[in-house]
């Protein structure tokens, strides 16, 4: 696959599917397992000040699989350096970034 993850630095190609197991973790480090009611979002913006992002994807909850499809970066530019979050909201209404401040490099495509 050509997505690679370094930490929390994500580098793929432009206009490539992109899947990626999503671990959530309590804070002793336990594995949690998403229950009925939650929703876990990524985000990703140009810069940390932007207001809007250019791309959200909910995360289902029964695979925790990020998918990023191909059209949702074939039209960025490329090489580029994007900033991301992921957060889970309980069902009870408290939300956690659980990732946050991380990288996203977009790489070149050869048309």
């Amino acid at each position: 696959m050509s997505v690679k993850v370094s930490g929390t630095t994500i580098v793929a190609t432009r206009g490539d599917t992109i899947k990626l197991h999503v671990e959530l973790k309590d804070s002793e480090g336990n594995e949690y397992i998403p229950q009925e009611g939650d929703t876990i979002r990524f985000a990703m913006k140009n810069d940390y000040d932007d207001d809007n992002p250019i791309l959200i994807k909910n995360i289902p909850i029964d695979t925790q699989i990020l998918r990023i499809d191909p059209e949702d970066t074939k039209s960025l530019p490329q090489p580029s350096q994007y900033v991301y979050d992921m957060q889970i909201t309980f069902a009870n209404g408290d939300v956690d970034t659980f990732i946050d401040k991380a990288k996203f490099k977009l790489t070149e495509e050869v048309d």
